[in-house]
């Protein structure tokens, strides 16, 4: 879906990216011309409108060229996807704006005291995705009135999303990570911020404001689907790295040709085992696009593959990483990169659910 020149663009502005620990100016021309951070915004608002698979296999291949663009890029895109749960006027308004990103937080770290033209917001929020260059961040806060916390009808509290300017958050210079440095996930915190009515919202289906298919799946399962194919696309280009390091390798004397083979092969095996993964992935996505309301059996379904493909490739890199040799170790060196960002992007929540057997 990318072609070569604009690969080559974007390989170029990595290292940038990497030391500026956030994406060079240069780079996000190039994400604005590509209207990229509107992948899932619907057309009338001025975004691509994406079908699921289609937007996935871009994500994939950005992620294959640097997974912290890739990561970027993705999450941005992800919370740029909430246009489809505001009011269409004031969507319309905002998403038609060129350079529109949104990033932020899912943890409910906050409160939102109700008022009867709006909320007070208080909070603090880890992880906002792209902070330098956001138009606008997303939060979650639980819902307060009169100093009483409000439930929900299962007895929870009451939590809603907003989204605010850019101005009205503070940005706290806390993104200090081994990998993914370009995506400046600093926190940011609000103190007695009032927002409207209408800066609220909840990605819940019948709170939708857009008729199209992609707001037909439960946030959780477009989640899964866009971080899993990043990691697919880090892995594909791990393994990429990896044998090409074993053919420099082959050419030393005094090489384990018995190994190396082994090794050639195992990467081989690996490889089938994340095609087998990606087939069944974009089959469940094609499968159920445009149809309502996936069943809940395919979205368990969606779950469990994209659990599985975040788990084997932890350990399909951690067996293989050994063997990279000094190379792997060193910090500019391409597949150690890889590593960084891998690893990183295998502390997302949603991406490390499994819990570890004794």
């Amino acid at each position: 879906m990318l072609t070569l020149e604009l690969q080559e663009l974007i390989r170029e502005q990595i290292a940038g990216a990497i030391n500026a620990k956030q994406l060079p100016v240069e780079l996000l021309e190039i994400i604005y011309s590509q209207n990229w951070f509107n992948l899932w915004v619907p057309q009338q608002y001025g975004g691509l409108g994406y079908e699921l698979s289609h937007g996935c296999r871009l994500l994939e291949e950005l992620a294959y060229l640097d997974g912290g663009i890739g990561w970027t890029i993705t999450l941005c895109s992800g919370a740029n996807m909430f246009a489809g749960f505001i009011e269409p006027k004031l969507a319309h308004s905002i998403f038609t704006q060129r350079n529109v990103c949104w990033g932020g937080s899912g943890m409910a770290t906050g409160t939102a005291e109700r008022m009867d033209d709006g909320y007070i917001l208080n909070g603090s929020w880890k992880y906002g995705t792209g902070a330098p260059h956001l138009t606008h961040f997303t939060l979650n806060a639980v819902i307060i009135e009169n100093g009483k916390q409000i439930l929900d009808e299962q007895g929870q509290p009451l939590m809603h999303s907003f989204f605010v300017h850019k101005d009205d958050v503070l940005v706290h210079d806390d993104w200090d990570t081994f990998g993914l440095e370009c995506t400046a996930s600093h926190s940011f915190s609000t103190i007695n911020l009032k927002v409207a009515n209408n800066q609220s919202f909840d990605l819940e289906y019948h709170q939708r404001k857009v008729d199209e298919p992609l707001f037909d799946y439960p946030f959780l399962t477009f989640a899964e689907c866009t971080l899993a194919v990043n990691y697919m696309g880090m892995a594909r280009r791990f393994l990429d790295l990896f044998e090409k390091q074993l053919f420099v390798k082959s050419n030393v004397p005094g090489w384990d040709g018995t190994l190396g083979k082994a090794l050639f092969t195992q990467v081989d095996e690996y490889r089938i085992l994340i095609q087998k993964y990606s087939d069944r992935l974009y089959t469940l996505m094609n499968d159920s696009w445009g149809k309502g309301v996936p069943p809940d059996e395919v979205l368990v379904q969606i779950s469990t593959v994209t659990e599985k493909i975040v788990s084997d490739i932890k350990t399909l890199v951690i067996k293989l990483f050994p063997y990279t040799g000094i190379a792997g170790a060193q910090r500019k060196n391409e597949i150690n990169i890889v590593f960084r960002h891998l690893f990183t992007a295998s502390q997302h929540a949603l991406l490390n659910r499994k819990p570890l057997k004794s």
